[in-house]
């Protein structure tokens, strides 16, 4: 079994090129949350001309909209939701420094070329694990857009939260890798 990596945040370029696609990662630091709502309203901050409302420069973004906290634990369930619904606004993003995103599923060509061209990197969480992902997280605080009650970004620390490469900065796609490495030959 290949050996995990540990990485940290804020993602340093170094980092963000030793990852390669198949990587199995663990993330100490801190990421912020963002569904499609969150998403929505950072493009329309951004084509207003004002300043998004948290500094996304080397951070990660997690697609999810987490379960409330039980009592004693810092979040609820929070298992990843589908990237695809962020792919209409997530190349502006990373235009703007972002340099990760933690989803499920694939991506769009426009996401994959705009990763390529400011290195950036797309992980994925294991879709069903939101119980035990939510142990990595230690903390958890809303920063923006309260109003959006679950779909708010959240500041998150986390340890070890665990993920893997599913597209790295050179644009190789795991999920396309993985079903080439089992096609059945003519």
């Amino acid at each position: 079994m290949a050996q995990v990596k540990k990485i940290t945040t804020p993602l340093k370029p170094e980092q963000i090129q030793d990852l390669k696609a198949g990587d199995r990662v663990t993330i100490t630091g801190v990421i912020y949350t963002g569904r499609d709502a969150a998403h929505k309203y950072l493009a329309k901050t951004l084509q207003e001309g004002q300043l998004l409302p948290v500094d996304f420069t080397d951070q990660i973004i997690y697609y999810v909209g987490p379960c409330p906290a039980k009592p004693g634990q810092a979040i609820g369930s929070c298992g990843p939701t589908t990237s695809g619904r962020m792919d209409a606004y997530a190349p502006l993003l990373i235009e703007k420094g972002l340099k990760g995103m933690i989803g499920k599923g694939p991506r769009s060509p426009q996401v994959i070329d705009a990763m390529k061209k400011y290195g950036a990197v797309y992980f994925a969480a294991i879709g069903g694990a939101g119980a035990t992902i939510a142990r990595s997280v230690k903390k958890a605080d809303v920063v923006a857009y309260p109003e959006l009650g679950p779909e708010a970004i959240y500041r998150l620390e986390v340890e070890d939260f665990p993920c893997i490469v599913v597209i790295d900065a050179q644009g190789n796609d795991q999920y396309k890798i993985g079903v080439e490495a089992y096609r059945l030959a003519d």
